[in-house]
């Protein structure tokens, strides 16, 4: 996957999603051969997804990929803090992924609960995060958008994540995953 640039990432995931919407199983290359491969070889992802947590969101197999084609972190309402920052950084610049893409999706828990609950415990820094990003909005889509929003001006406040933007041909995008329907829509 090495040398594709952001263009090329958004396309080749635009086209998984497209397939995923359709298809009832990922036929992704996870074989014996690309184990091998990646293991001999080092990985090469061409997009770093920064998702939520919530099991019905899986990016490997929204965007149809196979063993070292993403690197995925996943994290309860795609909030970012140093240790998401830390692992974007990482890919970023040592794995030479061109694209970061923060994907929220609907039904998202954490963001109900950032605007209806008032949750207790380490949960509270996950809401508060979201709260952060969210104001007083209380329509769950929009909400959803908005702390994509914040998550991706909390990478691009990273001093490395500005200088790759210009060294390289660095991207960092938004996006918004339909639980329902399968569908990924590139903000």
């Amino acid at each position: 996957m090495a040398g594709y640039s952001s263009a090329k990432a958004i396309e080749i995931l635009k086209e998984g999603n497209k397939k995923y919407i359709n298809s009832a199983y990922n036929p992704s290359d996870i074989s014996l051969n690309i184990r091998k491969k990646t293991y001999e070889h080092g990985q090469n992802p061409y997009a770093i997804i920064i998702s939520c947590s919530d099991s019905r969101v899986i990016p490997e197999d929204i965007f149809m990929t196979g063993i070292g084609e993403l690197f995925v972190i996943r994290i309860a309402g795609n909030v970012i803090d140093d240790h998401q920052l830390g692992s974007i950084e990482y890919a970023a610049d040592h794995l030479n992924a061109p694209l970061i893409l923060v994907l929220g999706h609907t039904h998202c828990g954490a963001v109900d609960a950032a605007i209806n609950h008032s949750p207790d415990g380490y949960i509270k820094f996950i809401t508060d995060e979201i709260k952060a990003a969210i104001g007083e909005e209380t329509d769950p889509i929009r909400a959803s958008e908005l702390n994509v929003k914040r998550s991706i001006d909390m990478i691009e406040s990273s001093l490395e994540i500005r200088e790759l933007e210009h060294r390289k041909d660095l991207k960092v995008i938004g996006a918004m995953y339909d639980i329902e329907s399968g569908e990924v829509r590139f903000l």
